[in-house]
């Protein structure tokens, strides 16, 4: 600490919302958006605090990087999860949810089976890495933070896996889309019976944005006691319960807790506080904890990236096959499908793109996918986990 620019714990929080509010600045601009699509901010606001790490403007380690991470990210979750809308992702119908769920299964045990070919290839605790990543495969950007702060993955590790998680995702993104031209002939193919996506139609309700409202006083004091307050009282919760292996301790019993209280404050009037922009704090808490992650890690994890590139496209093979098999079986369109897998790997950002280009009036289909991704993200990242915890060890 005493080599760097700035070292008081002051400084180095102001100077990481300082790159945050450029980042995204900057990504407004028209004439970046091209750039920031495929290089997205999320992906700046962890490398440049690792690039300003690495100059010597911030140090590697700040107690205010630990502050972070045990109040911001149980803040983040129950103020994200406020949102989860699981009555309306209920009339999605039963086969889009256990499409859904297929795709996840195969993020789930595709983390365990390319560990088990690449681990021999890969740096040590990678293990963790993947652990992360199936977080964001499954329920995104904020998921796959919590996962990697509850098993610990090393801040050197977390470069690679983001950057596959943008390239790959992206990429996947793009080959899926380029798809949509043969859905019809596919469909008619393995005889679907297309009145599924009219059923749906019929019974998914339109998101409302006309209740969105500005942020009053007392909305954000509201936020700032449930996050807050509900994320210490979880925090300390964790402490007391007992570890369960190597995966569930302390720290991944709070997100477990919290997880569970923010789905369940979204069965209540507080719910209603999303309309006057929840969410927008809670990202806001969640990317400050990733820039504290980046000012932690090496720039020479970039090495290891081929090696992860590989592991990344085996994975999503996996994931594509079990929502080729689920299609079949069940008989669903590939709008299901494709909307399926891009909710889990693209998240609410990118799934309503992809299914409005399939369906053009079912791009809440893609955003309600995401919202159950983002639940399941935790649960199935923290047994993804635990699988490639056992292929590591035994294997």
């Amino acid at each position: 600490m005493a080599t760097a620019l700035l070292t008081n714990s002051s400084q180095i929080f102001v100077f990481l919302i300082l790159i945050i509010g450029i980042t995204y600045w900057l990504s407004q601009r028209q004439k970046l958006r091209k750039f920031f699509r495929y290089l997205t901010p999320v992906l700046w606001i962890y490398f440049l605090p690792m690039l300003a790490t690495t100059l010597g403007v911030i140090p590697a380690e700040s107690p205010v990087y630990s502050w972070i991470r045990d109040h911001l990210l149980p803040a983040a979750l129950i103020l994200l999860l406020l949102s989860a809308n699981l009555p309306t992702i209920a009339k999605l119908g039963g086969k889009a949810i256990l499409t859904m769920l297929a795709g996840s299964f195969g993020i789930v045990i595709g983390g365990p089976i390319v560990l088990l070919i690449f681990n021999n290839y890969l740096p040590a605790e990678s293990w963790k890495a993947l652990a992360a990543l199936s977080g964001s495969w499954i329920g995104g950007s904020a998921n796959l933070v919590a996962i990697s702060e509850s098993v610990k993955t090393p801040p050197a590790l977390l470069g690679p896996i983001i950057v596959v998680d943008t390239v790959i995702g992206y990429s996947w993104m793009g080959i899926v889309i380029a798809l949509s031209a043969f859905q019809a002939r596919f469909d008619h193919w393995r005889t679907v019976d297309s009145s599924i996506i009219d059923d749906i139609n019929q019974r998914l309700t339109e998101l409302n944005e006309t209740n969105r409202r500005p942020l009053m006083f007392t909305d954000l004091t509201t936020m700032m006691i449930l996050a807050f307050g509900g994320g210490y009282l979880c925090l300390e919760l964790g402490k007391k319960l007992p570890q369960v292996g190597v995966v569930i301790n302390a720290f991944a019993w709070t997100i477990i807790l919290v997880t569970t209280l923010g789905l369940l404050l979204s069965f209540t009037r507080l719910s209603q506080l999303e309309y006057a922009g929840a969410s927008h704090v809670g990202n806001f808490f969640l990317f400050l904890l990733l820039a504290s992650i980046g000012a932690r890690a090496d720039l020479k994890a970039i090495f290891e990236l081929p090696l992860f590139i590989a592991v990344g496209i085996s994975w999503l093979l996996i994931h594509a096959g079990c929502l080729i098999i689920a299609g079949k079986m069940s008989k669903v369109p590939m709008f299901l499908m494709a909307t399926a897998s891009q909710a889990n790997i693209g998240g609410p950002v990118t799934a309503p793109i992809v299914a409005s280009v399939y369906q053009k009036s079912m791009a809440p289909v893609g955003l309600l996918m995401a919202v159950l991704g983002n639940i399941l993200g935790i649960y199935g990242g923290l047994l993804c986990a635990q699988f490639c915890y056992w292929v590591d060890k035994y294997f």
